[in-house]
């Protein structure tokens, strides 16, 4: 399994939660850095956060520092984007897949799924 799953997207307000899954095979958590990256409409991709699978170290995007917290449940295989605080500006389709994370953000390594939308609005 190349590619990755993602779900959790949804209509929410200005303030709100959302918490996006990454499901994955056992094979890609142990041996690869995660990453989420979301394209706004009109706009190209970025890279939002990633964790890495040696020494669990984590980046986050300027603009979502103190608001998103990425993390994996090696049981469960997956990786979530817990996002707090939602903005208009968080619109988009979200990504996960296997990444370089690099002090810059992640760099995707792997195939681009379906995505999932999250939609920021009154």
């Amino acid at each position: 399994q190349l590619q990755l799953a993602e779900s959790g997207g949804g209509l929410v307000q200005p303030g709100g939660s959302l918490r996006l899954s990454c499901a994955a095979s056992e094979r890609i958590l142990n041996n690869f850095a995660i990453g989420w990256f979301r394209q706004a409409p009109g706009k190209g991709r970025e890279g939002v956060s990633c964790i890495s699978s040696s020494d669990g170290s984590l980046y986050y995007a300027e603009s979502v520092k103190g608001r998103f917290t990425i993390s994996r449940d090696n049981a469960k295989n997956a990786v979530y984007l817990e996002m707090n605080s939602l903005k208009p500006e968080d619109t988009g389709v979200y990504y996960c897949g296997r990444a370089l994370c690099s002090s810059h953000g992640p760099i995707m390594a792997g195939s681009w799924g379906w995505g999932t939308q999250v939609t920021v609005s009154s």
